[in-house]
């Protein structure tokens, strides 16, 4: 009367009916997939103009100048303290 299915079959066996969703792609696949989507987000980025990165560049030399100075300032005067301190020196 009724037609069984593969379905039934597989439930009525237990177990479950293999499927190509479950099955990983091989790394070659995946790979590709994941490089065409890089590139694919690369080319919807906006990027800056020569100039603003220029300025942005200069910003970040500017500051990490800045703290140099400051380290190098705080561990030259812990240093003579710790002369002064110990009487041990160069």
């Amino acid at each position: 009367m009724a037609k069984s299915n593969e379905k039934d079959v597989a439930v009525k066996d237990g177990k479950k009916p293999k499927t190509d969703k479950n099955k990983k792609p091989n790394i070659f696949v995946r790979m590709g997939r994941r490089l065409k989507e890089t590139f694919s987000e690369l080319k919807r980025v906006t990027w800056p103009t020569l100039p603003k990165a220029l300025k942005a560049t200069g910003v970040v030399l500017v500051v990490v100048l800045v703290f140099t100075v400051i380290v190098t300032g705080v561990n030259v005067g812990f240093s003579k303290l710790l002369e002064l301190l110990t009487g041990i020196g160069g």
